[in-house]
């Protein structure tokens, strides 16, 4: 049974969120249909300028594929994010920058295209915060194989609909989600069709 004081809510299809977590709740990111990307970044809430960074994450956690237990850190390589619970196939990544208007020039695109980091701006903006940068994102429940030469692939998720991640706040955070609007190469399904998602923010260790 759902815990009465869990709130449940939308990540909008090609859009962003962001929340205020306290340390030790529980964020539980949900593929609602399955296919879709999740571009997602952590803040220190006592200071923007300290934030999850993937390249320090991977030297702690040894591997670019966080799994369950795998504790992610900030550019001051202190705990942030850990991996508490995972029924989503277990492949995320952390080395895709995030879509930006420039990737879809290069794409092709001669119109304006959403992306993740103008969601990201605009996410944060809602909670009167801005940021200079844009980190490396966690792309949860993105598949990018890497072959044996070094080689990457863009496929899509191996997730199915209604799975999902759980992560443990070890700060009290900001945390923001982008669903990925990227609909020119099949990281968001063969369709390439973005979807929406939801997340679930868990009352503390006994959620």
């Amino acid at each position: 049974m759902q815990n009465p004081s869990t709130r449940v809510r939308l990540i909008p299809a090609r859009c962003g969120t962001a929340a205020r977590v306290s340390a030790g709740q529980r964020v539980r990111v949900i593929n609602t249909h399955g296919q879709q990307v999740v571009d997602t970044w952590a803040y220190a809430q006592s200071d923007p300028g300290e934030f999850m960074s993937m390249e320090h994450s991977r030297g702690h956690i040894g591997t670019i594929f966080p799994s369950t237990g795998s504790v992610m850190r900030t550019n001051r390589r202190r705990p942030i994010l850990s991996f508490v619970e995972d029924i989503s196939g277990g492949r995320h990544d952390t080395l895709i920058a995030a879509c930006d208007r420039y990737r879809y020039q290069l794409l092709g695109c001669t119109t304006h295209h959403a992306n993740c980091t103008d969601n990201l701006a605009a996410a944060l903006g809602e909670l009167d915060l801005t940021t200079e940068r844009t980190p490396c994102p966690l792309n949860l429940f993105m598949n990018i194989p890497i072959e044996s030469d070094g080689g990457l692939t863009f496929a899509p998720p191996v997730s199915s609909a209604g799975q999902w991640v759980t992560l443990r706040a070890e700060m009290d955070l900001v945390i923001v989600f982008s669903a990925c609007p990227q609909d020119l190469v099949p990281v968001n399904g063969l369709n390439c069709t973005p979807t929406d998602a939801h997340f679930e923010i868990l009352a503390g260790e006994s959620a």
